[in-house]
């Protein structure tokens, strides 16, 4: 039996989508080159698994007539996160993520660019801590504040996160599912994102996390929970209730399955070959 797991295909079509000029045709060439490849490769496999239903829909597009294609989402490790013991600091703003990741710093520099200054100007004490490696990144080129640390590397993640007040995640590239969403659900920190922030999570919007589709409506949300503790507290709880579907030992009780259907068709199919 073979199986594909978590085939990545936003990235590359969202390149290609998004690029003009000879980077358009530069990243049109490799998508369908990359095409190409899957139409001739999956045939071969018995079971393809993605993290979204944005990949599974790609996939299917390129090859209709391949195999099983079957979300397996990310998820987190709720045992151990639940176990994270930290008071949240009022006015405390935190985006988890080295800014070596190139989507990572697009998101930085265009909340430092136009999200942040709209909050200043009505919540002035905000901080904004920005975690994760720097090393080799022109730090200097993003928008400067006094109002923004760089932590750097941090040996725990999980309680700089707890201790925040909100999480943001203004992403605006990338693919696949957000780690850091649904760890900040997971240590009760609420979230303010872009809809490309949850891309391929089933999160409600304005209940289990918050969506800004543009700087203003992302500051205002942002300041709503910055204003307003009973907010910040339903938004916890049902964050918290969310992010259960997202525990690791449920995804990999449904992996096992998937796996355990594969092989019976598999060995369905080979007995029907024997028997012609």
């Amino acid at each position: 039996m073979r199986v594909l797991e978590e085939l990545e295909l936003a990235v590359p079509a969202d390149g290609y989508q998004c690029a003009r000029g000879v980077q358009r045709v530069r990243k049109g060439l490799t998508w369908w080159k990359l095409e190409r490849y899957l139409r001739r490769t999956l045939p071969a496999f018995d079971l393809v698994t993605v993290v979204s239903a944005r990949e599974r829909d790609l996939t299917q597009q390129v090859c209709p007539d391949g195999p099983p294609v079957q979300i397996v989402p990310n998820g987190a490790d709720l045992a151990a996160l639940n176990r994270v013991q930290a008071t949240p600091q009022p006015g405390t703003l935190i985006y988890s993520g080295a800014l070596s990741y190139h989507a990572n710093y697009d998101a930085v520099h265009y909340f430092l660019a136009e999200i942040f200054p709209l909050i200043l100007a009505e919540a002035p004490e905000t901080r904004l801590l920005v975690t994760g490696s720097t090393q080799g990144v022109a730090i200097e080129q993003l928008p400067q504040s006094p109002n923004v640390h760089f932590t750097g590397y941090l040996d725990d993640i999980w309680s700089a996160v707890a201790s925040s007040w909100v999480s943001i995640v203004p992403l605006r590239l990338g693919g696949g599912t957000r780690l850091k969403v649904l760890e900040s659900l997971a240590l009760g920190t609420p979230v303010v994102a872009t809809p490309k922030g949850v891309e391929g999570l089933e999160l409600r919007a304005d209940e289990d996390v918050m969506i800004g589709a543009d700087p203003r409506s992302f500051a205002d949300k942002t300041l709503a929970l910055l204003r307003h503790p009973d907010l910040r507290h339903r938004l916890s709880d049902w964050g918290r209730r969310a992010v259960i579907q997202y525990d690791w030992a449920t995804i990999g009780r449904q992996l096992n399955t998937l796996l355990a259907d594969a092989v019976v068709r598999r060995r369905s199919s080979a007995t029907l070959v024997r028997q012609m």
